[in-house]
């Protein structure tokens, strides 16, 4: 019995990333053409929410998303969400309509197809690299400027698969202090469950996403840094404690 779970597992990961790789691959004209200038991102952006929508339909994931409060057209936001799965990409982008730039690990760029887009339309970060860290600053205040929001997953990385919620980073809750812009914490409760990066295991079900409420830093100095990220985690953490 077990060695068809395993052939199931190992053919369900197979699948995923034919599912990643079609929808680039017939859209790779029309890809290529929105992403030419920066100020066409949110084009990119609308095919992105269809490519997402694609791949977490062809994986059999019923998706169940609440809102305690929809972000405004039009305005920049700072989106956190804890970071477990390659699926996290997919479930942010089909849970938020406000066009939005991940700042994401350098690593990603080396996946076919799927890399030479991302590298082209996110902020990379060498997390091992102060100068690399610092750049994302820049990168990203140019970005808002444009009227776009932002997206990290603050706990710089995948936990192992025993640790409920990881520290968070303090880097998303500086650079939304400094731009004023609030932070928009969200749950994903069962990407661990359906399609972690643990090899031998997942499948098809459901998949929760909790948008809480939005967490602003109006009145915020940077000395409120390590404040903001606890509240925002401990929001994050009491969900997935409590689900």
């Amino acid at each position: 019995m077990m060695v068809f779970k395993y052939i199931f597992w190992i053919l369900y990961r197979i699948w995923f990333y034919l599912l990643v790789a079609l929808p680039i691959i017939a859209l790779f004209p029309i890809l290529l053409i929105s992403i030419s200038k920066e100020s066409w991102y949110p084009y990119f952006f609308k095919l992105a929410r269809l490519w997402a929508k694609f791949i977490l339909f062809g994986m059999g994931f019923k998706l169940i998303i609440e809102y305690e409060q929809n972000p405004i057209p039009n305005k920049s936001y700072m989106f956190i969400a804890n970071h477990t799965s390659m699926a996290d990409i997919m479930l942010m982008l089909v849970s938020i309509k406000n066009p939005f730039v991940f700042v994401g690990k350098k690593e990603l760029a080396k996946i076919p197809l799927f890399g030479f887009f991302y590298k082209r339309t996110s902020i990379m970060v060498d997390r091992s690299s102060e100068k690399s860290r610092k750049a994302v600053f820049i990168r990203a205040q140019r970005r808002l400027q444009q009227g776009l929001s932002i997206c990290i997953f603050p706990e710089g990385g995948v936990p192992e698969e025993h640790i409920v919620l990881d520290d968070f980073k303090d880097g998303a809750f500086r650079l939304a202090i400094n731009h004023k812009i609030p932070i928009v914490p969200l749950t994903f409760f069962d990407t661990k469950k359906r399609f972690s990066y643990t090899l031998f295991n997942g499948g098809p079900g459901l998949m929760r996403v909790k948008v809480h409420a939005f967490l602003s830093t109006d009145n915020l100095t940077i000395e409120d840094t390590k404040s903001l990220n606890e509240r925002a985690r401990g929001i994050i953490y009491s969900s997935l404690i409590d689900q």
